[in-house]
C-alpha cells in the first residue's frame, strides 16, 4: 500500500530529477562569449522557452576559429600535403556555423532530444574538420539516420544548419524549419526570396538517409530520404538583416490575429540601425506585449554591419 508519505517522497525525487537535468541542459545554452564574432557581421540570439529555462528549442554557435585549432589543423594539412584541406579550413577562419533546433514538443525533457543532437554534431564536427578541413552534409546524413534508429516515431527534430562568411554568403541546409528571412535596409521591408533557393527537406530522423554507408542495416516502411542539398543565399546590402527562427515566432497569434510577418515587419523597420543584441530585445519585447507564447520561440537576428 503506497503512503502519503511514500507520495510525497516520490514527488520529491522527481522533481529534484528534473530539477538536475535542467542544470545539465541549461549548460548547452550558448553563453554570449560563443556568439560568432565576424568582420562586417553583427550576430546576437536567443530562445524563450515555453515551460521552464529549456525547452525544445535550442540554438548551437560555432565560430570555428574560437571553438578549433585552425592554424594545427592547417600546418597538419600541409604536412599531409592535402591543399584542399588547407583551403577549406583557411576559409572556416571567416566562417561561423549557426544551427537552430526544434524538437517536436515543447517540455522541458525534449530538451533531452537537443541535447543529444548537441553534443553529437560538436563531436562530429571535429572529425568533419579534421577529415575535410569543413562540416559537410555527411554529417547531417548520419546524425538524421542515427536519430531515425534511436527516437520513437513521433519524436523528431526541425532543424536550420548554416555557416555566415564575413563576405555575406550563407550557405545553409533545411529540415523542415522556416525559411530565413531578409529585410532590406534599402527598400525597408522583407524581400521575397526565390523558390529554387529555398530547398527543404523532411524532419531530423523521420526517414533515414539513402546515401549513407549503412543504409542497408537500416529498415525504413516510409522509404528513405535522398540527399541533402545546401541553399546559397547572399546579405546583399549594409544594414540587411537576415533572421533565423522556429515555427514558434511564425505560428506567434492572439485572437485570431498573427504577428507574422506584418507586425514583425513593421518591429524590425523600427529598430532596423540598432544592434543586433537590441533587434532582438525588441523583436521579443514586441511579440510577448501581442501575446503569451503558445511555443518556444527562437530567434537569431544576422546584420551586415
Amino acid at each position: 500500500m503506497i503512503t502519503m508519505h511514500s507520495d510525497v517522497e516520490l514527488v520529491k525525487q522527481l522533481r529534484g530529477e528534473l530539477e538536475n537535468f535542467e542544470e545539465i541542459a541549461q549548460h548547452l545554452i550558448p553563453k554570449p562569449g560563443d556568439l560568432p564574432r565576424l568582420q562586417g557581421m553583427d550576430v546576437y540570439g536567443g530562445t524563450l522557452a515555453l515551460n521552464g529555462i529549456v525547452g525544445g528549442d535550442h540554438l548551437i554557435y560555432v565560430d570555428f576559429k574560437q571553438r578549433f585549432d585552425l592554424e594545427a589543423r592547417i600546418q597538419r594539412a600541409i604536412a599531409k600535403r592535402q591543399p584542399e584541406v588547407v583551403q577549406n579550413v583557411q576559409r572556416c577562419q571567416k566562417t561561423a556555423g549557426i544551427a537552430v533546433l526544434d524538437v517536436s514538443g515543447h517540455r522541458v525533457t525534449d530538451a533531452f532530444l537537443a541535447a543529444m543532437l548537441h553534443q553529437a554534431f560538436l563531436l562530429g564536427a571535429i572529425y568533419e574538420l579534421d577529415m575535410y578541413g569543413q562540416v559537410t552534409r555527411r554529417l547531417f546524413e548520419n546524425l538524421n539516420t542515427r536519430f531515425h534508429q534511436s527516437s520513437s516515431a513521433h519524436k523528431f527534430v526541425s532543424m536550420i544548419y548554416g555557416e555566415i562568411s564575413e563576405d555575406a554568403r550563407f550557405r545553409f541546409l533545411s529540415a523542415a524549419q522556416p525559411f530565413p528571412l531578409v529585410f532590406s535596409n534599402e527598400h525597408d521591408r522583407f524581400m521575397e526570396v526565390s523558390a529554387d533557393l529555398c530547398v527543404s527537406f523532411p524532419p531530423l530522423g523521420m526517414l533515414p538517409s539513402l546515401h549513407v554507408t549503412d543504409r542497408q542495416r537500416t529498415p525504413s516502411l516510409l522509404g528513405f530520404k535522398e540527399r541533402y542539398e545546401m541553399n546559397e543565399w547572399v546579405i546583399m546590402g549594409e544594414g540587411d538583416i537576415l533572421l533565423l527562427h522556429t515555427d514558434g515566432l511564425t505560428e506567434h497569434s492572439h485572437a485570431g490575429h498573427d504577428y507574422f510577418p506584418w507586425r514583425l515587419e513593421q518591429k524590425i523597420r523600427e529598430v532596423k540601425h540598432q544592434t543586433a543584441a537590441e533587434i532582438f530585445d525588441a523583436v521579443t519585447a514586441d511579440l510577448l506585449a501581442f501575446s503569451d507564447p503558445s511555443d518556444d520561440i527562437s530567434l537569431v537576428v544576422i546584420k551586415r554591419t
